[in-house]
């Protein structure tokens, strides 16, 4: 009888040398979208609307809850949802840099795209992307009191990373579908969509009955527990052909595979290696390829 192994491969983040398995930031990847607003402008608006959104979508998305009391620890956790995301939606509204905590993010999102090749994607509401880049306007105003405050590198790092995240290909509300914030939202939810690569999920015919049977054997997989890069789950389903081995091999693929930055799916391996030439080269080729997003 045929057994199939479902395996998972991941592509190695840019990590320091010095970062052990257990605490480097090339732990698994646990959120879709990291969002960073400024919640007293948009967090009962736009923010909550795009977080409706995104959740609607089946897309796992952080949002911080303004009830947290602001502690170091809060701090620490907001930076791992960041380095534990696939993409950032930096949320730019007036009083942005009034925060010391939004900055503090925004530094860290630009940090992880800069180390790690995170999506970051700024979107401008009530707000123009050259005031966010040239700190003027109500960043302007915000910047002076922070120079009061803050030490000189510090309010230059702040500086640095709202150029850079400007200088990115963002959204504007208002030159997106003339101010319509659900078509500007849906807009949105296309692009996340086309960098999430959602429709890369594998077909699967007669799924009927499958959610119990993947349940069951992502209890095996113990793969949200997991924390090291280096560890690795191998597990073997067996059985007659034609009784939805594969429908479940591609089930557990498509419920862990945004969990991971590199992936792929090799289906009919024996075949294709003993009835296609240069076979086992394909099958190493075309993993490769997916593993490592290229081409050719």
């Amino acid at each position: 009888m045929p057994r199939y192994q479902l395996m998972d491969a991941r592509k190695a983040h840019k990590a320091s040398s010095s970062s052990s398995p257990s605490t480097s930031s090339s732990k698994r990847l646990k959120y879709d979208v990291f969002l960073s607003f400024r919640g007293e402008d948009t967090r009962k608006g736009f923010t909550g609307h795009l977080h409706a959104a995104l959740s609607d979508a089946g897309i796992s998305t952080f949002l911080d809850d303004n009830e947290l009391e602001r502690a170091e620890f809060i701090k620490t956790q907001l930076e791992q949802a960041i380095d534990k995301s696939i993409i950032s939606i930096i949320v730019f509204s007036k009083s942005y840099a009034d925060s010391s905590w939004c900055l503090d993010e925004l530094v860290k999102i630009m940090e992880c795209r800069e180390r790690l090749g995170k999506h970051v994607i700024p979107l401008f509401y009530s707000v123009d992307a050259s005031d966010v880049r040239n700190q003027k306007g109500s960043f302007a105003q915000a910047f002076e009191k922070h120079e009061g405050k803050h030490e000189k590198e510090k309010v230059q790092r702040w500086k640095k990373a709202l150029t850079q995240a400007a200088d990115l290909c963002g959204e504007d509300l208002k030159n997106a579908d003339n101010g319509h914030e659900a078509k500007f939202i849906n807009k949105i939810l296309g692009v996340v969509n086309k960098l999430l690569d959602i429709k890369s999920q594998l077909d699967i015919k007669h799924p009927v009955g499958i959610t119990s049977r993947v349940k069951a054997l992502s209890n095996h997989l113990h793969i949200e527990n997991s924390g090291s890069k280096d560890d690795v789950r191998m597990i073997g389903i067996w059985g007659m052909g034609g009784i939805g081995k594969t429908t479940l091999a591609k089930a557990i693929y498509n419920e862990f595979e945004r969990s991971f930055e590199g992936r792929s799916f090799l289906e009919n391996v024996r075949e294709v290696i003993a009835n296609q030439p240069m076979g086992l080269v394909r099958l190493q080729k075309q993993l490769l390829n997916d593993i490592l997003k290229s081409e050719g």
